[in-house]
């Protein structure tokens, strides 16, 4: 049809998956292909419904707690990463237990360990209850890790010895905002310790940077993502922020607001780091049915990173 209207639609790139995410999917794979189904995995390996019903449909059991799998089958962690306690009582049950735990949490795992053993009290920015959170929170001991969200939040510490702090960052936070935290910190406590470059993951800069790009060119955005992908929601506010009042958040094409959409002559797509091309191509297909579409692909950035699997995936099973 020749009659649809122009509808001139920019691609953020990178965009969806990260090496992290990635990762995590594969592990979760290689375990039902290994062990066989099921597979226990404790919370959702990444966030996102289709690629959770994806594997479950494979094999995989998605349990909230530990105690909700058998002792004699694999359970995996989530790339999100899981307090101390978690592994440990895996290994007292003794458990297959592998870590699907993103290596860049883990290196903030490893850093907030690092500060502990100096005598430095962590404080952490953080989503509360975020599975991140949590997960970083329980590497050390109750009061060790101070929670703060918001700068607000800083000028509420109560620590234990201004001297002798360090903090610490959620990977899937904003960039602008959580710079704002650390400025707060940094004015309140001046000896703080801080990361040597910011904990904030390379993929969630990349797509914040991305959507920066782009936001001052459009008349709308739409991020590809699930309600509690916390790196998602930041590239809603993102767009925001940086110029495009109508940014939302969409799960699959099915969710899109066609009314909130009307009279639009140019859209910004992308997704979250836990979010597959397919979704992301099935929202431009939806477009495609209703307008006469123009892509262009707006590249920030180039990412081939790619993370290994844990061993015992790479390991001959004995027999």
């Amino acid at each position: 049809m020749t009659d649809l209207p122009p509808l001139h639609l920019y691609l953020a790139a990178p965009r969806g998956f990260c090496a992290g995410v990635d990762r995590a999917i594969r592990i979760v794979e290689m375990a039902i292909e290994k062990w066989g189904a099921p597979v226990y995995v404790r919370h959702e390996i990444v966030h996102n419904r289709y690629v959770v019903d994806g594997l479950r449909a494979k094999g995989a059991v998605f349990v909230e707690e530990l105690n909700e799998c058998p002792g004699d089958r694999p359970v995996v962690f989530s790339a999100h990463g899981v307090p101390k306690a978690v592994p440990a009582e895996a290994a007292r049950r003794e458990m297959i237990a592998v870590d699907a735990t993103c290596p860049l949490v883990t290196k903030v795992h490893s850093e907030a360990a690092r500060h502990h053993a100096n005598g430095l009290q962590l404080i952490f920015i953080g989503h509360r209850g975020h599975p991140e959170t949590v997960g970083t929170m329980g590497q050390l001991p109750p009061g060790e890790v101070l929670l703060v969200e918001t700068p607000q939040d800083v000028a509420a510490l109560v620590v234990r010895d201004p001297a002798r702090l360090a903090f610490a960052t959620q990977t899937t936070l904003s960039v602008d905002d959580t710079a704002g935290i650390v400025t707060a910190l940094r004015a309140r406590f001046p000896q703080i310790v801080g990361p040597g470059h910011q904990d904030i993951c390379y993929a969630t800069t990349n797509r914040q940077a991305a959507v920066k790009a782009i936001a001052p060119k459009i008349d709308a955005l739409l991020v590809v993502g699930a309600p509690n992908s916390s790196n998602s929601k930041r590239l809603v506010e993102v767009g925001r922020a940086a110029g495009c009042a109508y940014s939302q958040l969409v799960q699959r094409a099915a969710d899109i607001d066609w009314r909130a959409l009307d009279g639009i002559r140019t859209l910004g797509v992308t997704a979250g780091a836990s979010a597959p091309e397919v979704l992301i191509a099935e929202v431009i297909d939806a477009f495609r049915a209703r307008y006469g579409v123009t892509v262009e692909q707006v590249e920030t950035a180039v990412e081939d990173i790619e993370f290994k699997v844990p061993r015992i995936l790479r390991e001959e099973t004995a027999g």
